[in-house]
């Protein structure tokens, strides 16, 4: 599933928040390199299965820049939203200079990255899922974090809405 998201930069914008710079993309939309954890994603697969778009935000890499993804056309309504204070309130074992980290990138166990695909939330994705509903908090969190719109449909990120 294509990506992008905001790689954290050493400046900060206010007391505690993160800046950013964007991701390289090419004109083929290829990336020329990913960043590092921790990344607020905003994830899309498009004409996919039965004529629909998939969209989602992630947090499961972690969490830099509040973000909103939503639809620029009247065939679909969804919005997408992550923008609360979560570098902040990163609990310490995730914390990183302009960041909260997912666990699995810290802990790189079976647990939090879910490699078997048998894994369920836990105290840290609940941390996320708590401030952002809509976003996915681990790698099963399907049911209330992918959303779909009809191919076709136009799109827009919003970084620091």
């Amino acid at each position: 599933m294509p990506a992008f998201g905001l790689e954290p930069t050493a400046n900060s914008m206010l007391p505690g928040e993160a800046s950013a710079r964007p991701v390289t993309v090419t004109g083929s939309s290829k990336c020329k390199g990913y960043g590092q954890p921790p990344n607020t994603l905003a994830e899309y697969s498009l004409k996919q299965y039965a004529n629909l778009d998939y969209i989602d935000i992630s947090n499961i890499d972690g969490f830099n820049v509040p973000m909103e993804f939503s639809s620029n056309s009247p065939g679909c309504t969804r919005v997408i939203r992550c923008t609360a204070d979560i570098v902040r309130q990163c609990p310490n074992k995730l914390k990183v200079s302009g960041g909260c980290n997912g666990p699995c990138p810290v802990f790189k166990t079976e647990k939090y990255c879910c490699n078997s695909g048998k894994c369920g939330p836990t105290n840290f994705s609940r941390f996320f899922k708590q401030r952002c509903p809509d976003a996915y908090s681990y790698p099963k969190d399907d049911p209330t974090s992918l959303f779909t719109c009809p191919t076709g449909t136009n799109y827009k990120v919003i970084f620091c809405p």
